[in-house]
């Protein structure tokens, strides 16, 4: 292999000192490690961002990224961070990727973004760098992020200038290097994984047609081989957020996975979706968010207790941007920070309690209560009651099916039924008027 494994026409020299790498301990990015050392002469800085991958992809991570040639490696626990300030305010919001994705890997990606920056400025670094393709979502997510914290860093996007085509090739460059790789050479599935949700792509889910086979699911059982018999849970929220699980009260992180395991074990939360990546193609999926469609259910019901009908259908209106900037990476922008303010403003009241039933990958909603319900058992009951005097209803009917009425009466009458209405006849209020 030669030592540079740029595109021919280049004349990239070797003038960084210090390189952030975003490091998950894969194949791309360690290979990345030596890779940046080669070209850049500089020193490479791992950042892992813990967001919940799990042990096994955190055990031996910062032994492997020094063998690999890291000067040093930084692993950050962001978990409850996570949760607090990025997946409950998404879950209030009520966003969700073109009706089916909640969003896992684009929500973890500028809070991984922005821990980056934040050991880039305490080093000094002239450069961070990414293990992301051409071709996906996540290169647009972390760059966007970098330049939102720091407008004149470098960004290197090896997978943008290298010669490494293929898996086999990154395999052969990282032999070729000694670098120590915890992967099989024949890997089929590309899975992302975090406390919020797990994804699964390529191989035969490339083929829209293809049932997703069993063995990627990893956070969720089959829902036909879920426990015949539900598990009936409450989940309590103050002002938006999620508190507690089953009158327990829970920090973040350890409220996620507590729904996490309840959602895995009734086989809740699995989503097959064609969606539209941001750069132009479509890609299908496979995710698996069990606690996640938990949390987002519940919210919602409790929402409809405690929202006035105005502002939650025109909160229902904003979500989906809410979502599509998270999808695209526009994270740090103006439009989600006032999002997020509106947003805000309607959690004041949404503090209460939902019990709901998981029963073979449904979940099923038995009842919700809070202080600040609007519903009101007098006003909505068939039977007696003294405070809706039912005779009132037909003046509001006249006054709102008025335009109804009016349009029916002229085209009964044998009015220009293209335009909807006969032309008036002005003369006789006695002036006379042109029409155009």
């Amino acid at each position: 292999f030669p030592t540079l494994y740029l595109e021919k026409g280049t004349n990239m020299e070797p003038t960084i000192n210090t390189v952030v790498l975003a490091y998950s301990g894969g194949l791309d990015t360690s290979i990345i490690i030596p890779w940046l050392k080669e070209n850049y002469g500089c020193r490479v800085i791992a950042y892992v961002g813990n967001v919940g991958q799990g042990d096994d992809e955190l055990e031996g991570l910062e032994e492997r990224a020094l063998q690999t040639g890291a000067d040093r490696v930084v692993i950050e626990d962001l978990r409850d961070e996570f949760c607090s300030d990025y997946l409950f305010p998404m879950i209030q919001a009520g966003a969700v990727y073109e009706g089916k994705y909640l969003l896992g890997t684009s929500i973890a990606r500028p809070l991984i973004a922005k821990g980056m920056m934040a050991v880039a400025e305490q080093e000094n670094a002239d450069a961070v760098a990414h293990g992301c393709t051409g071709k996906g979502n996540d290169q647009v997510r972390f760059e966007l992020t970098f330049k939102a914290f720091n407008p004149k860093i470098r960004i290197i996007a090896p997978w943008r200038i290298w010669e490494i085509r293929s898996r086999a090739d990154a395999i052969a460059y990282a032999e070729a290097h000694s670098v120590p790789l915890k992967v099989k050479k024949r890997g089929v599935y590309s899975h992302d994984r975090n406390l919020w949700h797990m994804s699964s792509e390529g191989g035969e889910l490339e083929d829209p047609w293809n049932d997703p086979p069993e063995d990627i699911y990893q956070l969720t059982v089959a829902p036909w081989e879920a426990p015949d018999e539900g598990e009936e849970l409450t989940i309590g929220f103050n002002k938006g957020a999620p508190t507690c699980v089953n009158g327990e009260n829970l920090p973040p992180a350890k409220l996620v996975e507590t729904l996490n395991a309840l959602g895995k074990k009734h086989g809740v939360g699995r989503v097959d979706i064609v969606e539209n990546r941001l750069v132009g193609m479509k890609s299908r999926g496979v995710y698996e968010t069990p606690g996640g469609s938990i949390l987002y259910r519940a919210h919602y019901e409790l929402e409809t207790l405690v929202l006035d009908a105005e502002t939650m259908h025109f909160k229902e209106q904003l979500a989906p941007k809410y979502a599509e900037l998270i999808y695209n990476g526009r994270y740090f922008v103006p439009l989600r920070e006032a999002l997020d303010a509106f947003v805000a403003e309607t959690q004041a009241n949404v503090t209460g309690e939902v019990r709901m039933l998981l029963y073979k990958g449904n979940i099923i909603v038995r009842g919700r209560r809070s202080p600040y319900s609007l519903y009101r058992e007098d006003f909505a009951t068939f039977g007696t009651d003294e405070v809706y005097n039912q005779k009132d209803a037909e003046g509001f009917i006249n006054l709102y099916g008025l335009s109804i009425k009016v349009r029916s009466l002229i085209e009964a009458e044998g009015g220009d039924r293209l335009k909807g209405y006969t032309a008036p006849r002005y003369s006789k209020y006695g002036r006379q008027y042109k029409r155009d």
